[in-house]
């Protein structure tokens, strides 16, 4: 075969040269034979031969063998170590060109030879979106919609293009959103339908395609692909529905789709979601939890929903799911009412209607997307509500899973909400019980720890949390707030100029409030707060500046 090969290109080379189409046909065909026979061995002999810069000539768009050696540039690209030579060979923008010719068979190998010299290649798959392949293409797929195999290499190439980020604009400014869902509105078959899937995914991470796609009626076909496969058994329809409902989710997270579809409250899109949170199935109680928190990202949107009754659909959802529940819809229903917490006219209603005792069920929860959540929603609830605040923080038992998390190391984001629900209980309850029952729980030193976050907010939280703690019972708490090292905290916090004016404000508030203590005050004496807030009382901020001369009055009178 390797003899016969090397003839073949022998011969390819000299009749290219000499312009004969009958033998060119002849000879381009033996190398398809090659190719189909030993595609890896045939394709080094072609390599070696250096006919791919014959090639060149061969791909114009007038040439009879240009289909014939576009196939063949796709079946040698199949393998990795050809890439590279083709492109060298500067087959790349002969073949682009050839996206423009009418000859459906030209097109197809064309299309299937940029897609395998391209394939897994981020470089190279920029540089055709450079050449303007992404328009020309979805132009193709509009009139060749009828040719099953020229439809899916446009797929396919959609699908490799659409995951570069630099792909997203030109895909915005054609009408692809139209093309794909005309497209799947024909489609019986499951696989066209996942191939057609696979490139609305990434298109649609895009916010103005999101929109495109939400009027071009992809809601609508997403809705059938639900209801058709909602109480189907077979692996294709559970694949059909998890990907369609996957798809709507991702439609909401962009703010235009959303609102359109939320549409006050009225929109039959809306409606239908909200019917798939009391469903037996738990892709679509996943689904529609996880709609029900993205249509709540303005307080509008979280007022109505609230007030339509949605709080009980989620805590009836959520009941279902306290026993070896779903982790994944607990922590989408968490996320949900989260959200809805968030306006301050829906706390009250929502703890009325039990929202914290039933978020209370997952404490014993070991997962930490559930924990994660779970802190959110109950801090989000009992921001400004003093009596909630009260309650939840004499609650032994939830402050004790809150210490616990404040040292979950592994989980940064839990760490930090558990710190964050902490301070909480104490600033908005401004309550001894709560603050005895957190320092009995060994809360205190998480909250000193916390007073030298990363984050400003909560710097700030726990200052103030601490500076409560130290005007309400100062006592009880002075030897946590000694072993964990309060008052040279206090003095870096202050000594440090990249600290924000609320912190150096605050960090003086409490170095005042601990000078009741005696342990405490001994430590202040001990270093040099003086220099440090003599220094403040220039400070540009009016309010650190006034705090400083305040501050070193008490200091100098208590010295």
């Amino acid at each position: 075969m390797a003899d016969s090969l090397c003839e073949t290109l022998q011969k390819l080379k000299l009749t290219a040269a000499e312009g004969g189409v009958d033998n060119l046909e002849r000879d381009l065909d033996g190398l398809l034979k090659a190719l189909a026979h030993s595609n890896a061995e045939a394709s080094e002999k072609i390599q070696e031969s250096g006919i791919l810069k014959v090639f060149l000539d061969l791909l114009a768009p007038q040439s009879s063998c240009a289909p014939k050696v576009a196939n063949i540039i796709a079946e040698i690209a199949k393998n990795e170590f050809m890439r590279s030579p083709c492109v060298d060979a500067g087959l790349i923008p002969p073949l682009v060109q050839l996206l423009h010719c009418k000859d459906q068979e030209v097109l197809l190998q064309t299309g299937r030879a940029l897609g395998n010299i391209c394939y897994d290649s981020h470089i190279l798959q920029a540089q055709l979106i450079g050449m303007g392949v992404i328009p020309t293409l979805v132009k193709l797929l509009g009139i060749h919609s009828q040719n099953a195999a020229l439809t899916e290499m446009c797929l396919i190439a959609f699908g490799n293009l659409a995951e570069l980020e630099s792909s997203k604009e030109q895909f915005a400014s054609t009408n692809i959103a139209e093309e794909l869902v005309s497209l799947f509105k024909k489609q019986a078959e499951h696989e066209k339908k996942e191939m057609i899937f696979e490139v609305l995914a990434p298109l649609a991470e895009n916010d103005t395609i999101k929109l495109q796609l939400v009027d071009a009626g992809l809601v609508e076909c997403l809705l059938d692909v639900v209801r058709q496969t909602v109480d189907g058994d077979k692996d294709e329809d559970i694949a059909e529905l998890k990907t369609a409902s996957d798809l709507m989710v991702l439609l909401l997270l962009g703010d235009e789709s959303m609102q359109k579809l939320f549409d006050g409250g009225k929109g039959s899109v809306f409606q239908q979601v909200l019917s798939w949170v009391p469903s037996h199935n738990h892709q679509l109680q996943l689904a529609g939890a996880l709609a029900i928190a993205n249509f709540a990202r303005n307080d509008g949107n979280c007022i109505h929903m609230v007030d339509a009754g949605i709080v009980q659909l989620l805590l009836d959802l959520l009941d279902r799911h306290v026993e070896d529940g779903n982790v994944t819809v607990q922590h989408a229903a968490l996320s949900a009412l989260r959200n809805l917490a968030i306006p301050v006219v829906n706390k009250s209603k929502m703890l009325s209607a039990g929202v914290s005792d039933e978020v209370l069920k997952f404490l014993k929860s070991e997962m930490p997307p559930v924990q994660f959540k779970l802190l959110g929603t109950l801090r989000m609830l009992i921001d400004t509500q003093a009596d909630a605040a009260d309650q939840l923080g004499k609650n032994a038992k939830l402050v004790g899973r809150l210490v616990e998390w404040c040292e979950a190391k592994d989980h940064a984001g839990v760490m930090g909400e558990s710190n964050r629900l902490l301070s909480a209980l104490i600033r908005h309850s401004k309550s001894k019980d709560v603050i005895r029952t957190i320092i009995h729980a060994g809360g205190v030193k998480h909250l000193v720890t916390m007073a030298t976050s990363e984050h400003v907010i909560m710097q700030n939280e726990a200052l103030v949390a601490l500076g409560l703690i130290a005007a309400l019972d100062l006592g009880s708490a002075e030897k946590e707030l000694e072993g964990a090292s309060l008052v040279p905290i206090l003095h870096r916090l202050l000594s440090d100029d990249l600290s924000a004016p609320e912190i150096k404000y605050n960090s003086m508030i409490l170095i005042c409030a601990v000078m009741g203590s005696e342990p405490l005050h001994k430590e202040v004496q001990g270093l040099t707060f003086l220099d440090v807030i003599s220094k403040l009382r220039s400070h540009e901020n009016k309010t650190v500046a006034h705090q400083a001369s305040l501050t070193e009055q008490r200091l100098t009178v208590q010295s």
